[in-house]
């Protein structure tokens, strides 16, 4: 089964969590015990956060040290074409909508996509929004934030998304962000939309996670809880207020 497929099934099961990995911040040995964890407590996918200066080396030993442990898929999301390989079952094929830089927006997919076609892995478009106070993606990104209270901005950057054909749209504030994306923004999303909404940043607890599954996020993404002590028992809690 494909991963969009696998997602389509289980997107129509309930909210899907996604928990992030980021290569650089632990060995790989130390990612795949995260990812284990991960799995256990009921996470439906691990993606791989390909953020700016992840070395080749680094990503494949990472990625093919998880792949081997793990039965849930493994998912890579580059932001450039610097650090490509085949150890993954998907990779967002994505493009940051809100970015001023055009290599964010399409010119790292142009450097990767002869070379994605011929490794045959399964790719999936996906816009990315950065919303207030924002992702880390690269130094030069030249991001237009959308503002919390800029409901009408968001919606038509998802809409610009569904038109494009992306099969899902990821609104991320950012790992370190203090909140979640209000709920208001995500219902008036939702509200719009026929692909999947995907939500990511400051999602740290199980109160957050309830309320943005309830306000419309198809997927819920996790990362920065995974990173601290005694992160098996929030994610535990943060993955019953999405299921129950």
């Amino acid at each position: 089964m494909s991963v969009t497929q696998y997602l389509k099934e289980k997107v129509k099961r309930g909210t899907v969590h996604i928990t992030m990995i980021d290569p650089m911040k632990q060995s790989p040995e130390a990612a795949v015990r995260l990812a284990l964890t991960a799995q256990e407590v009921g996470s439906d996918l691990i993606l791989i956060a390909g953020l700016s200066g992840l070395s080749q080396r680094n990503l494949l030993e990472t990625s093919r040290s998880i792949r081997e442990k793990i039965s849930i898929p493994l998912v890579y999301s580059p932001s450039g074409a610097e650090a490509l390989c085949f150890s993954f079952d998907a990779l967002f094929f994505g493009s940051l909508l809100n970015s001023k830089n055009p290599n964010y927006l399409c010119g790292g997919q142009v450097q990767a996509a002869i070379i994605l076609k011929r490794m045959e892995l399964e790719t999936i478009p996906v816009g990315y929004v950065a919303v207030e106070p924002g992702m880390k993606v690269g130094d030069n990104a030249s991001l237009e934030l959308v503002s919390r209270d800029n409901y009408w901005l968001a919606v038509s950057y998802a809409v610009t998304a569904e038109l494009f054909g992306m099969k899902y749209i990821y609104f991320d504030s950012g790992l370190s962000a203090a909140q979640p994306i209000p709920a208001g923004m995500i219902r008036s999303i939702k509200k719009e939309l026929t692909i999947p909404l995907i939500i990511g940043g400051g999602i740290r607890t199980a109160v957050d996670a309830r309320r943005v599954r309830q306000a419309g996020a198809d997927m819920v993404v996790t990362g920065t809880i995974i990173e601290n002590a005694g992160y098996r028992e929030r994610l535990r809690s943060i993955l019953s207020a999405l299921k129950d």
